[in-house]
C-alpha cells in the first residue's frame, strides 16, 4: 500500500518536470532590414493560383449544395445542415487548394473556367482540364 502514493508521487513529479521542460528557443524578431529572417517571397503563379482557389472555393461549395438540394431528400438534406457545413467545406476546399502544386497551365484553367462558366455543370467539366491526365480531344 504504501509503493501506491510513492508512484502517484513521481507521475506527478515527472509531469511536472516534462511540463517546465525545455521547449526550444523562441524565434527572434527580425532587424530592420534584416531580409534573413522575412518570409519566403511567393512566385507569380503562387499567387494566382491562391487567387484561384479563393475565388472557386464559395462556387465549389455553392455547385455542391445545389447538388445536395436536387438530389437529396428533404431529411438528408436536414441531417447535412448546409448552413453549417457549407462555410467549412469553402475553407477547407481553399486550404488544400492552395498547398497544391500546380502548373502555370493548371492555374490558367482555374482562372479561366471562374472567368467563362457560371453554371455548376459546365464549370465543373471545364475543371476537369485541369487534372494533369486530362483525356486528349479526339
Amino acid at each position: 500500500m504504501a509503493a501506491m502514493p510513492k508512484a502517484i508521487l513521481i507521475l506527478v513529479v515527472g509531469a511536472a518536470l516534462a511540463a517546465c521542460g525545455p521547449k526550444g528557443k523562441p524565434p527572434e524578431d527580425p532587424l530592420p532590414g534584416d531580409d534573413d529572417g522575412a518570409a519566403p517571397k511567393r512566385t507569380e503563379i503562387e499567387v494566382r493560383r491562391d487567387a484561384a482557389c479563393e475565388a472557386l472555393g464559395p462556387k465549389i461549395t455553392a455547385c455542391a449544395l445545389e447538388d445536395a438540394r436536387r438530389t437529396m431528400s428533404p431529411e438528408e438534406l436536414a441531417q447535412l445542415d448546409p448552413e453549417q457545413v457549407g462555410p467549412v467545406h469553402t475553407r477547407e476546399f481553399i486550404k488544400d487548394c492552395k498547398q497544391r502544386q500546380l502548373s502555370s497551365r493548371q492555374v490558367r484553367v482555374y482562372e479561366v473556367c471562374m472567368r467563362e462558366e457560371t453554371a455548376c455543370e459546365p464549370l465543373l467539366a471545364c475543371l476537369e482540364n485541369a487534372t494533369p491526365t486530362a483525356p486528349a480531344a479526339e
